[in-house]
């Protein structure tokens, strides 16, 4: 059997991308989940790929998939599998959107893979050797002070239907910093604070396919991770706060008010 390698989560990734790129260009037919949760064929036909790749590479492995074509079985691996981060922009024609696949070991990210197609910027990570985007190796930011800081954050589909929706915690830190971005794919966002790019994000709600790879990339790239009550990060957490380290005590400060 062959040992999971980070070439064999890169060249999958990259995989998924093209259809996702020929998907975008041609336009995808949508199906509604919920009120305001869709999904498309193209979503469909990227899971369907990625899971067949593993499933023949590794089929003593358990899948959890997004949109359900996974397999549960007893296993120290699992790979969590978003087919397409950002179906929303996707469908809109907005070009920020990614496939992301991570694979856990006895529940911690081991490797990680965020590609977005249109960009062809590719995030990668593997526990313990680094956080990349291409060959180039990342590392978080140096921002020091909340005021300094422009950080991203996402809202659930369920937004409307709760008042635990984030938008207090938004308004708080768009108020004292440079700014709140909201991308539209929690795993780009992750990558981005990997990268330097955001000195945080922070989001409500994440499933393990939303988060693991981005995650690891933040990890690996020397940032901090925890859930919004300050506890470890673990990829079951249904919170996720992602920092450069420097500022993350103030920005959980901030976000519990």
């Amino acid at each position: 059997m062959n040992a999971p390698s980070l070439a064999f989560v890169v060249a999958l990734a990259q995989q998924a991308g093209e259809l996702l790129r020929a998907g975008y260009a041609r336009g995808s037919a949508i199906e509604i989940k919920g009120t305001y949760e869709i999904v498309t064929e193209t979503d469909r036909a990227s899971e369907a790929l990625i899971v067949a790749a593993i499933r023949e590479r590794h089929p003593d492995h358990a899948i959890l998939a997004e949109e359900g074509s996974g397999i549960e079985q007893p296993s120290a691996y699992r790979w969590t599998i978003d087919p397409l981060d950002g179906t929303n922009n996707f469908a809109h024609g907005v070009p920020f959107f990614s496939v992301s696949i991570a694979l856990l070991h006895n529940d911690q990210p081991l490797l990680g893979v965020v590609f977005n197609p249109l960009s062809n910027e590719l995030f990668s990570a593997e526990r313990g050797r680094g956080a990349f985007l291409g060959s180039q190796r990342l590392h978080v930011s140096e921002t020091s002070a909340l005021a300094a800081s422009l950080l991203s954050t996402g809202f659930s589909y369920d937004y409307a239907e709760r008042t635990d929706n984030n938008l207090a915690e938004f308004d708080r830190l768009q108020a004292c910093t440079q700014g709140v971005r909201r991308m539209g794919s929690a795993a780009l966002d992750l990558c981005f604070v990997g990268a330097g790019r955001f000195a945080a994000h922070w989001e409500y709600r994440l499933s393990a396919w939303d988060s693991a790879a981005g995650a690891l990339v933040v990890a690996e790239a020397g940032g901090q991770l925890s859930d919004l009550a300050g506890d470890d990060w673990s990829p079951a957490s249904r919170t996720i706060v992602a920092s450069n380290g420097h500022i993350h005590a103030p920005l959980l400060r901030a976000l519990r008010g």
